[in-house]
């Protein structure tokens, strides 16, 4: 069974999330949805990460076993076309070794998560960003993140009903950025790590939003952070905002 790797986009407003669930739309289920209109029988894909409901695909990446030699190219046109008019696109399509792996052979996942920093309501961003009403201060915000890279104990920073064997991770990358863009300033997070616990993203956001606000001091980031507790984490931000931006192999498929 020849194996593809998928290079997936997606709009996360009208899903559930990314995981297949029996009674609400998923990503994964309506790709697997399309590959039975190509090959009629029950498929399983396989992602590089589970975006949760709200979130964006900019680059996420999944694999599917095929009956057929299909060309990646033809096969990627094909489920194009069955996946309309739902808001999932699949912009680039590898053939794989038959143990490669689409969650299992990552060695990092990059997400961006957008704050639109403006008082009028977002029209053309709804959905796309966290909407707040005050300028936020992305230095202060870069000082409060510096003190979560590294290899630590993100017991602080992690979902109550996160499934992860441990929560020490090592974070990469968590850079603060302002932008200025059509609607109005942004504040820009990249956040960079091998794999992330439920809700990582979210709670480092959150947190650091309340420090850009001035509610809190960076030095309050790392109090929580030598906490490992939970009740110390600032307010989980929302979802909208949340981008899987890449996901990073040893050996790029798609080049």
């Amino acid at each position: 069974m020849p194996r593809i790797a998928l290079k997936v986009e997606y709009h996360g407003k009208p899903f559930a999330g990314w995981q297949r669930q029996a009674d609400q739309p998923s990503v994964q289920g309506a790709i697997e949805d399309a590959l039975a209109k190509l090959e009629p029988r029950q498929h399983t894909i396989a992602a590089a990460g589970r975006t949760d409901a709200g979130v964006h695909g900019l680059a996420q990446v999944a694999h599917c076993d095929m009956d057929k030699d299909w060309a990646p190219f033809r096969l990627s046109e094909a489920l194009n076309h069955h996946l309309k008019p739902l808001p999932v696109a699949i912009v680039d399509a590898a053939r794989v070794d038959d143990d490669w792996h689409a969650r299992f052979s990552a060695v990092e996942r990059r997400y961006l998560f957008r704050i639109l920093m403006r008082r009028a309501p977002a029209t053309h961003l709804d959905g796309l960003v966290w909407r707040v009403n005050q300028p936020l201060d992305a230095q202060a915000m870069q000082a409060g993140a510096d003190h979560l890279i590294g290899h630590h104990d993100f017991t602080t920073f992690r979902s109550s009903i996160c499934q992860s064997a441990s929560p020490v991770k090592t974070l990469d990358e968590l850079r603060v950025e302002e932008v200025d863009t059509f609607w109005g300033p942004e504040i820009h997070f990249h956040v960079r790590a091998r794999s992330f616990l439920h809700n990582q993203v979210r709670s480092f956001v959150g947190t650091l939003e309340r420090v850009g606000a001035g509610a809190w001091s960076p030095e309050d980031v790392r109090t929580a952070l030598e906490a490992k507790s939970r009740a110390a984490c600032g307010p989980v931000c929302p979802p909208q905002g949340l981008y899987l931006a890449g996901v990073g192999y040893p050996d790029n498929p798609f080049t």
